[in-house]
C-alpha cells in the first residue's frame, strides 16, 4: 500500500489499484433533456479527471468499467454511439496518454467489437506500451463471470491434454488466467451513481476490495469526488480475515 502525504500532515494510505463502475451517464443526460450520448461524452472529461488525480496521488492501477457484456442489451443507436466514442477516444488519446506516462491495457472480450475497433485496441496498447506513471485498464465487454469462465477453460484444456492433474488446481493457478492476472488486485471499487452492486465487473478480483459508492453521476465525479473516495478509503482498516489487535500489533 502507497502513503502519500502533499501537505506534510500524516501520510494517507492510497491504494495501489483503484476499480470505477461508471454509472449515471443517461441519468445526468436526461436531468438535462439531452440524448443518452451526451452524457457518455460529458463522462469522458471524468476519465481525464480520474487519471490526474491517480498519478498525482501515486495510484498504480486504474480500471474502468466502461462497457460490459451486458451492455450489448441496450439500444442499437445508443450501442453505435457508445462504439463510436470509444473508437474516437482512442485515436484521439493515445497520444496524451504517452506523454503522461500512461500505460492503457484493455481487458474483455474482443471478438464482438467490429475490426476496425479491435485494430485501433491493439494500436492504442501497443502505442503506450513504455507506461510506467500508470496502467489505465479500460474494461470492455467485460463481464466478471465470462473472466472465470475463460481461465476455467484454460484449465481446463490444459487438464484435458495431460499437461495438469484437476486435483492439481488452486486458487492461484485461476488468477493467473483471469484477464487481470498482471496487475495487482484492486484495494478500492468506486461505483457513482447511487447504485449500490457490482453489476459483473470483476466478480473474483473484488474479494477483499473495499467498496465506496457515490450518489453523483459519472459526469459528476470529478478531482474532489475522487479524493474524498480515498480519504475515505485512508481511514479504513483492511484485516483480510485477521483480527483488529493482530493489525495493531502488525502496524
Amino acid at each position: 500500500m502507497n502513503k502519500i502525504s502533499s501537505t506534510g500532515a500524516q501520510a494517507a494510505v492510497v491504494p495501489r489499484h483503484v476499480a470505477i463502475i461508471m454509472d449515471g451517464n443517461n441519468r445526468w443526460a436526461r436531468k438535462r433533456f439531452l440524448p443518452g450520448v451526451a452524457g457518455h461524452k460529458a463522462g469522458v472529461d471524468a476519465v481525464k479527471a480520474m487519471i490526474e488525480v491517480c498519478i498525482e496521488d501515486g495510484v498504480e492501477v486504474l480500471t474502468l468499467f466502461a462497457f460490459s457484456s451486458e451492455n450489448w442489451r441496450r439500444p442499437d443507436d445508443e450501442v453505435g454511439a457508445l462504439m463510436e466514442l470509444f473508437l474516437g477516444a482512442l485515436r484521439r488519446e493515445v497520444r496524451k496518454l504517452r506523454e503522461n506516462g500512461v500505460r492503457l491495457q484493455i481487458v474483455g472480450d474482443r471478438s464482438r467489437f467490429a475490426p476496425e475497433l479491435q485494430q485501433a485496441m491493439a494500436k492504442a496498447e501497443e502505442g503506450t506500451s513504455s507506461g510506467r506513471r500508470l496502467t489505465l485498464v479500460v474494461a470492455a465487454n467485460y463481464g466478471g463471470q465470462w473472466d472465470i469462465t475463460q481461465a476455467v477453460r484454460q484449465l481446463a484444456t490444459e487438464t484435458a491434454n495431460g499437461v495438469r492433474d484437476a486435483s492439481s488446481i488452486t486458487e492461484q493457478d485461476i488468477e493467473a488466467r483471469l484477464s487481470t492476472a498482471n496487475l495487482p488486485l484492486p484495494d478500492l471499487c468506486i461505483r457513482t451513481g447511487g447504485e449500490k452492486r457490482v453489476s459483473n465487473f470483476l466478480l473474483w478480483q473484488f474479494a477483499y476490495a473495499e467498496f465506496y459508492f457515490s450518489d453523483l453521476f459519472w459526469p459528476d465525479f470529478k478531482q474532489d469526488a475522487l479524493r474524498e473516495a480515498l480519504a475515505d478509503f485512508s481511514c479504513r482498516q483492511r484485516r483480510f480475515g485477521k483480527t483488529s489487535e493482530q493489525i495493531a500489533a502488525e502496524s
